[in-house]
């Protein structure tokens, strides 16, 4: 099954470009990487200036797919062990 908008919270996340869009961090906003990492409660997104830690909460996330489109995700949606969040159902999105 290939990565889709719909379908985006049951694939793994690493090796998606993304960009933080709205943040509790101000700091953390306009932030763009390559995820590397994922923990329960983080991503780790590999920028220019080095590796940086984002909390799934309170965070707006814009995935681009290696097919050209972009998905909004809210980081609550994302909270969770990944490996167990790949398994779960989760509404259509």
């Amino acid at each position: 099954m290939r990565r889709s908008p719909s379908n985006i919270l049951n694939h793994e996340l690493i090796g998606l470009k993304a960009s933080i869009v709205g943040s509790l961090n101000p700091s953390q906003i306009g932030l763009t990487g390559i995820v590397v990492d994922e923990t329960m409660k983080t991503l780790v997104l590999e920028t220019p200036n080095g590796r940086k830690r984002i909390l799934k909460e309170g965070t707006h996330i814009l995935f681009y797919l290696p097919n050209c489109v972009k998905v909004l995700v809210d980081g609550r949606e994302l909270i969770g062990r990944p490996e167990d969040r790949l398994k779960k159902r989760t509404k259509s999105w």
